[in-house]
């Protein structure tokens, strides 16, 4: 074989070798499997790996800003707990020294039946001679004041008695539930205003037992308020995530147990505030809202009823900014 023929067979081959390239070419120009299709691919996947990551690192903003705060509320407690634990107890000695106007019991002591026939005298402190306390029979100790525990038991009588007052409300609150009558009983013996409120207080939040989930759009600062304010409750849990709707704007889905929270929460936030003040304003406008979207909930097929939207976010129109 000549020169020649090897010349036309190495010529062969590369011709052959530039038909595969140009059908390589031709594939890697094609807009549905070359590179234009993998960049898109590419181009995607990194969109959603950045939205997992932000919504990530968002809830974890969240939670962090969270422990924060009950790591402050702890250390707050253990500094006040440690305060009273050193303060020194007083002594039999110190009791012994103080007037005895300083113990009420022995200031207002009266003669028992028992104790009617007189006794060995007694010497009080701050009389002429200057002497403690003396008698003839054995030192026993002074009384204690019994005041603490007079209040505790008040307290105790008062919480019992607003536990059995919401006790008698839950048929009420059931039967306008069901929108039905309720029984007669204790709690529908009186027709007050403040038991209209607490009635509907309880509806809503059978409403919201049944939410699985609502959206709620507000200024970050503000969901920042209502999270820490319902943060303590045992029904609320945070959200997955927090997204960003722009101009301060963020958008969370809650569940309906977080509503309970937060429905509870704003209700004893309003009823405490002795003034008109910022935590009143808020808890009072953001408990509206969630009224008046749970009072038009309805049970049902999901994906008949629309979702619950509790929005934050007022404005003026766009004409008047014109």
């Amino acid at each position: 074989m000549g020169w020649k023929d090897e010349f036309q067979i190495a010529m062969g081959q590369l011709g052959e070798i530039r038909e595969q390239l140009g059908r390589l070419e031709g594939r890697l120009d094609d807009p549905t499997a070359g590179l234009v299709a993998l960049h898109g691919q590419v181009e995607q996947a990194r969109t959603k790996i950045l939205e997992n990551v932000q919504g990530g690192t968002t809830g974890l903003r969240e939670e962090n800003r969270e422990l924060r705060r009950r790591q402050e509320r702890m250390i707050s407690d253990l500094s006040e707990a440690r305060a009273e634990l050193s303060r020194p107890a007083p002594t039999r000695a110190d009791l012994l020294e103080s007037p005895v106007s300083h113990v009420p019991e022995l200031a207002e002591e009266k003669p028992s039946q028992e104790t009617d026939a007189p006794g060995p005298a007694l010497t009080v402190v701050g009389s002429q001679d200057g002497k403690r306390p003396t008698t003839d029979e054995p030192e026993h100790a002074l009384p204690t004041n019994d005041l603490s525990g007079d209040s505790m038991r008040n307290y105790d009588r008062a919480v019992r008695a607003e536990r059995d007052q919401d006790r008698d409300l839950r048929p009420s609150v059931e039967a306008a539930y069901r929108g039905t009558s309720a029984p007669a009983g204790p709690a529908s013996t009186s027709g007050s205003p403040e038991k209209g409120l607490r009635v509907a207080h309880g509806v809503l939040l059978l409403r919201a037992a049944g939410v699985a989930s609502a959206e709620v759009v507000a200024h970050r600062d503000t969901w920042e308020w209502l999270a820490s304010l319902a943060s303590e409750h045992a029904h609320f849990r945070a959200p997955f995530a927090v997204e960003d709707s722009g101009e301060g704007r963020v958008r969370v889905v809650v569940s309906g147990r977080s509503l309970i929270a937060l429905l509870i929460t704003l209700w004893d936030t309003r009823a405490d505030a002795e003034s008109p003040d910022g935590d009143w304003a808020m808890a009072v406008t953001t408990y509206t809202r969630m009224a008046n979207e749970l009072s038009e909930a309805t049970g049902g097929d999901h994906e008949i009823a629309g979702a619950i939207r509790i929005v934050l976010d007022d404005g003026v129109p766009e004409e008047r900014r014109e």
